[in-house]
């Protein structure tokens, strides 16, 4: 009797001590495991962080704002003066011109770099002297034959609208028209044309720059191209701060033109 009951308390004892050393090592191998798993969110975290810091500083000097910034852009006058391919297919509201041959309907933005002069010589000045050069002798029919030939001369201006429009351009087309109006946007007024200024050619490689930039948001793994957006954006700041030895009062004056911050241009550049 007595060996029988020794024998169930030191099973007892026994299977307790192991219980008690099974449930402190089993918590702590789950602490462990819970740290190390701790340990591991933390860097991935603190990667991811580094990344973000590091993509916001990139994004500050290639589009020259901060992020969350677009509207310091969207105010700008070269944001004003270019034309995107959304607002190009958006804006379809046709210009009428009223002339004596008829209405004839312009699309609102036209291509092969067509001015106002040169609108107002093709839709109001040529129709009506073709129109009046059909006609050449005088007779019963003069009357008719003027209206059938200013019909059709107004015929032929809406026909050609219609060629010229921005629209049917490819992408060539849009980039000729947005780097015309650069020029004349940012020309001195007695010389209209001056591309070796350096308020054009910052704004020039400011829209090479910002339609790169959108391109490798779409295909990232373009490295020739990351490259060449590299070079645009030293070249830009290497303008600009030629421009501010040159005249402090211009470099002032175009950086808010050009939507850009002082601090994106100058210093060290991460691109």
């Amino acid at each position: 009797m007595f060996r029988s009951c020794l024998t169930n308390a030191s099973h007892t004892v026994a299977s307790s001590s192991r219980s008690s050393l099974h449930t402190s090592a089993v918590l702590n191998a789950h602490l462990t495991s819970k740290q190390a798993r701790h340990e591991k969110v933390s860097k991935v975290q603190a990667r991811i962080n580094h990344k973000l810091a590091f993509d916001a500083q990139r994004e500050y000097a290639v589009l020259g704002h901060r992020p969350g910034q677009d509207q310091k852009w969207r105010s700008c006058v070269l944001a004003k003066a270019i034309i995107t391919e959304d607002a190009l297919y958006s804006d379809s509201v046709p210009v009428i011109i009223h002339s004596p041959e008829g209405d004839i309907e312009l699309p609102p933005h036209l291509s092969f770099g067509i001015t106002e002069r040169s609108k107002e010589l093709l839709f109001q000045v040529l129709p009506p002297l073709s129109a009046q050069k059909g006609v050449t002798k005088f007779s019963e029919n003069v009357v008719s034959e003027m209206q059938e030939a200013m019909e059709k001369e107004k015929t032929k201006a809406n026909m050609f609208a219609k060629v010229v429009d921005l629209r049917n351009a490819n992408a060539k087309g849009l980039a000729f028209e947005n780097r015309r109006r650069c020029v004349k946007l940012f020309s001195p007024p007695g010389n209209p044309h001056d591309t070796g200024r350096p308020e054009v050619q910052a704004a020039l490689l400011t829209i090479q720059i910002r339609g790169l930039w959108k391109h490798l948001l779409t295909f990232r793994k373009d490295i020739d191209n990351r490259r060449g957006l590299r070079q645009l954006v030293h070249e830009r700041a290497k303008i600009l701060k030629y421009l501010k030895r040159l005249d402090r009062d211009r470099y002032e004056a175009v950086l808010p033109q050009l939507g850009l911050d002082a601090a994106s241009v100058e210093g060290e550049l991460v691109v």
